[in-house]
This record gives C-alpha cells, sequence and structure tokens, in this order.
C-alpha cells in the first residue's frame, strides 16, 4: 500500500486573500529541499500538503528527516493512503498497520471528515473501525484518554489517510515571504540564534561578520562559517559578507575616549552592514542584542546604536535572558560551535568601564576625532563575500 507524507500547515490558516503567497512559497520550499531524494507529486488539500513519492525505492523517513527543518509546517507524519470507502479504509488499518497494533495493549480511533459528503460521520467511522480492530486483535481494549496507539483516519477530498505517529514541525512562516534581512553575525551565542528566529518568521538571510587580524584569527571566522551552515538547514543559502575592521578599531583605539570606543565601534559596523545591505537590497539589520546583557545592550547604547543607521534594526532576542538563548542554541545545535574558545572583533580594545549610558551628542563629538568615512568605504570595498549552505 502507498505510503506519502502529510504535511500539515501552521499559521498559513491565518493569512487570508494572501494565504496563497504563503502556500505557494512553502509549496517552493518543500520541492526544493526534498528534490535530492526523488521525484515527487505535491498536492494541496486545504491546510494540508500531500507529499506522494513516486518510487517505492525513496526513504521517507530521510525526506522527513529534511522536512522537520522547513519552517511553515506545524506538524507532519507518515501516512496511508485508502480509498474514500470503509471497508478499504479497514483493510488498510487491519493489514498494514497490525504491527503497530500486535505491539500495544490499548487504542483509539480519531476521525475526522473533513468531505462532509461522506456518508459516514466522524463518529459513527471511529465505531466502526474501533470494532473491527477489536474483532481482529482480541489482546486490544479501547482506551479514549491515554491509549498506547492512536489511529488517525482523515477523510478528505481525493482520498482516506491513515496515521499513528505525529511529528511537530518547524512552525513559523515560509521563507521568503517575509523580505530579505542582514544578520551581523559574531561568533557568539546569541546572534546565530537571533538569525534562526528571523528565518522562522519568512525572511531570507545575509550575514555581515567583522574580523580584526592580527587581532583574530581564522578560526573565529571558520566557526561563524559553521554556525551559519547549521543556520542553512533551516534557511536557504546564505550569503556571507567578511569585512575587516582593523584599522577602524586602531583608529578609535587611538583616538576616542576608551570608555565610549566600544558604542562606537558598533556604529561603524552598523554604517558599515547598512553600505551592504542596501547593495544587496536588504531591508533590515538584525543584531543578536538582549537588553542589559552587556554595556552596550543597555537601552541609552542601543539608542546611540540605532542613531547611525537609517535602516530599521531588528532585535529578535531583546527580552529574553541568557538562559533562554542558551537553550534555543542548543536546540538549533549552534550552540557547541558558538562556545569554541575563538574571540572575535566584539573583544579586541575592551574597556575596563565602558559607559552604560552614552549620551548621542558626545558619541557624536567623539567620531569627529576619526576618519571614518573613509575607513567605512574602505572596509566596505574590500568585503569578501562568500555563499554558506548545509553540507
Amino acid at each position: 500500500m502507498k505510503e506519502v507524507i502529510l504535511i500539515k500547515v501552521g499559521e498559513l490558516f491565518l493569512k487570508g486573500l494572501n494565504r496563497y503567497i504563503f502556500e505557494n512559497a512553502l509549496l517552493k520550499n518543500i520541492k526544493s529541499r526534498t528534490k535530492k531524494f526523488g521525484n515527487f507529486e505535491l498536492l494541496n488539500l486545504e491546510s494540508t500538503v500531500c507529499l506522494v513519492p513516486k518510487s517505492e525505492k525513496i526513504d521517507l523517513e530521510l525526506v522527513m528527516q529534511e522536512i522537520k527543518d522547513i519552517f511553515g509546517i506545524s506538524n507532519f507524519c507518515r501516512a496511508y493512503i485508502a480509498d474514500k470507502n470503509i471497508e478499504h479504509i479497514t483493510k488498510v488499518i487491519l493489514e498494514d498497520l497490525a504491527p503497530a497494533l500486535l505491539s500495544v495493549s490499548s487504542f483509539r480511533v480519531e476521525s475526522k471528515r473533513s468531505d462532509k459528503n461522506f456518508p459516514i460521520k466522524s463518529p459513527e467511522i471511529s465505531k466502526i473501525l474501533g470494532n473491527r480492530i477489536l474483532k481482529k486483535f482480541a489482546h486490544l481494549h479501547v482506551d479514549l484518554n491515554s491509549p498506547k496507539l492512536v489511529v488517525n483516519v482523515e477523510i478528505r477530498r481525493t482520498h482516506a489517510f491513515i496515521y499513528t505517529k505525529v511529528y511537530s514541525g518547524a512552525g513559523g512562516l515560509p521563507i521568503g515571504t517575509s523580505s530579505k534581512v542582514t544578520v551581523l553575525i559574531s561568533g557568539g551565542i546569541d546572534s546565530p540564534v537571533a538569525a534562526w528566529m528571523m528565518a522562522k518568521r519568512g525572511a531570507s538571510l545575509t550575514a555581515v561578520h567583522f574580523s580584526s587580524p592580527p587581532y583574530t584569527g581564522q578560526g573565529a571566522e571558520n566557526k561563524v562559517v559553521r554556525a551559519l551552515e547549521v543556520i542553512s538547514k533551516y534557511s536557504e543559502h546564505i550569503k556571507l559578507h567578511m569585512v575587516r575592521f582593523t584599522k577602524i578599531q586602531e583608529e578609535i583605539e587611538k583616538k576616542c575616549s576608551k570608555e565610549l570606543s566600544t558604542i562606537i565601534n558598533r556604529r561603524m559596523m552598523v554604517k558599515i552592514a547598512e553600505k551592504i545591505s542596501i547593495a544587496c537590497k536588504s531591508n533590515a539589520l538584525v543584531t543578536g542584542e538582549s537588553l542589559g546583557q552587556v554595556a552596550s545592550q543597555t537601552m541609552d547604547s542601543i539608542v546611540c546604536t540605532d542613531a547611525a543607521a537609517s535602516l530599521p534594526i531588528l532585535r529578535p532576542l531583546i527580552g529574553m535572558d541568557k538562559t533562554e538563548i542558551i537553550e534555543i542554541a542548543k536546540k538549533i545545535e549552534t550552540f557547541n560551535i558558538s562556545i569554541e574558545p575563538f574571540e572575535d572583533c566584539c573583544t579586541v580594545f575592551t574597556p575596563k568601564h565602558p559607559n552604560t549610558h552614552p549620551l548621542l551628542g558626545k558619541i557624536l563629538e567623539e567620531e569627529k576625532n576619526i576618519s571614518s568615512f573613509g575607513l567605512i568605504d574602505e572596509a566596505v570595498n574590500r568585503t569578501k563575500t562568500m555563499d554558506v549552505s548545509y553540507r
């Protein structure tokens, strides 16, 4: 009996007249991510996508491992197809679900009749099928509250679908439905999580990383690439812009107030990232900042940083504490990469006593001491770009 994968959409329910845009994006992403396993037919069955393999040689377990990382999917499962009549549905359950039914002591049948033209209502479908299962498998009993196995039956427009185990999807919105954003990616824990959270909201990602050789080494750059490779499991490929930041940091260290240097460095990064963003048609900057976590992330510091850009700066982690961020980093498998002991440029020339309540006027006065515009243009022009995708 042919098996398929049923994919339930999540928030796409709420999109009204624009829903088709999100559905088409999801279908495109599913096709792109599963084509390496073989050929499939995709059926859009009203809030559910049916992924039909065109060859019995396709390993559906491998396909499901890929599907679990696609944003826009609420849950998914392997399902058997049956004709829309109670006899054939019974046959599929008693034959194809026999190994599962033999391995448990209790069950219940849950039926959903999406096709209201089907002559038997959902409660009656469950009752008929439950009685036939009990007749065939005498060791079983019905448990409506805590069954060891739930037999799900969905009567849809084209077929009936029968399945047991349901897996949680990644949720969120399909990639490509929320424009493009530029993530300022460091070697720390926070920014990869911020990138993942923006991808979950449907944004396409590009990234900017700042390095300061000889103060930072190749190891720091390599771990950023590996973190983005992990993020690209959930996103499409990510274009990474590597910016050499050494000259700017040295200039700030020589000519600006030590206690304000952290914010001035941050503003220079934002200005460079904005120029790159505009060139690659990105609509916003994204950082991994969390309010009050470090000196550059106080409210006053954030105000000064925002003033350096005309593009909006999005901070998906702004209200989260470190424990929450670490939990997500572990879940998406970037945590172990992020804690590798390679320092990034944010740790270069760090002042002992940074100003946590900087005033924008004072920052602007200090910036007059450096030839920032020439250095910014030079850094942008010397940027190296690479494509990052999951191996």
